[in-house]
């Protein structure tokens, strides 16, 4: 009897034209390499190829195959909807405590009118933290930093592009960057997120290729608290500017020039039901919103 997973392998391959992009479109996180072993295990079974590799296109039999199993497969997401009928409409997301705190409230109450037995799973984490929970599905979608590819399976939208800045305490009389890295060798304390994320990451990176050594001194779970604990004195904080908010008056934000900007984009999974689509529209209005003013 034929395997019904690999039919459905087999509907990806076919609809996205090659292994890879099944891999990227699945809705669910599944490696390539799986894909092909049980695209092959179908193909022995059938007695025969179902799609030429390069260029790809589908053999007689392929097509044939195709034909058959897409009205079923294609017609899922479809089905699903109708079947939930008025039950509770479900959203997983994952994103930093700002984002949980500052933004999603506005965007769900948006969302209710349309979507009145709205439920929400919410996890707030760092961004190793949330890339994890995307490829093993706890979450559906998240909001986070985007360092470089996403993971397998994982469809990415930037939404904003935040410059990285120093939040420098006014009573320090360091109004430049020149100023602050001017040794090779930084006494201030630096305050910063760990170091296993992009914007430590990166800023590290400019400092090596600049001869400076300033390894964090305090790390810390937030950007919120890093503003936080510049402000009370304890150091020079490594943070982003976001578009209209403001900034404790007793420090100051200094560019940081040649450094590439943080890129905040939604990372999800394919797929998604309308709750969850029409959730990334509010994000990406509130993007825009942001960026404007």
């Amino acid at each position: 009897m034929l395997n019904i997973h690999h039919l459905e392998l087999f509907y990806y391959v076919a609809k996205h034209q090659g292994v890879s992009a099944a891999a990227r479109n699945m809705p669910y996180g599944i490696q390539q390499p799986a894909i092909s072993g049980q695209i092959l295990a179908l193909e022995d079974y059938l007695g025969g190829p179902l799609f030429q590799r390069r260029p790809f296109a589908l053999t007689h039999a392929g097509q044939e195959l195709y034909n058959f199993i897409k009205p079923f497969f294609g017609g899922l997401e479809g089905i699903e909807e109708r079947v939930r009928g008025g039950a509770t409409q479900v959203i997983r997301l994952a994103a930093s405590s700002v984002i949980l705190r500052d933004h999603l409230p506005k965007m769900l109450q948006t969302l209710q009118p349309k979507f009145p037995k709205l439920k929400v799973h919410l996890r707030e984490g760092l961004q190793p933290q949330i890339e994890k929970w995307l490829t093993d599905q706890e979450v559906d979608l998240a909001v986070t930093v985007l360092d470089g590819a996403a993971p397998l399976g994982i469809q990415t939208e930037p939404l904003l592009e935040l410059p990285v800045v120093l939040l420098v305490p006014k009573s320090l009389k360091l109004t430049t960057l020149d100023a602050i890295l001017k040794s090779d060798r930084i006494d201030q304390t630096l305050i910063s997120p760990p170091t296993s994320e992009t914007i430590t990451k990166n800023f590290t990176d400019a400092l090596v290729r600049r001869g400076v050594v300033w390894p964090p001194g305090m790390e810390v779970s937030s950007l919120e608290l890093v503003e936080t604990y510049a402000a009370s004195g304890f150091g020079i904080g490594l943070s982003v500017a976001i578009p209209g908010k403001p900034l404790d008056k007793r420090l100051r934000a200094l560019p940081i020039a040649g450094l590439k900007p943080i890129t905040v984009a939604v990372l999800r999974h394919p797929n998604l039901p309308p709750v969850a689509r029409a959730l990334i529209e509010e994000m990406r209005k509130r993007a825009a919103a942001t960026v404007g003013s």
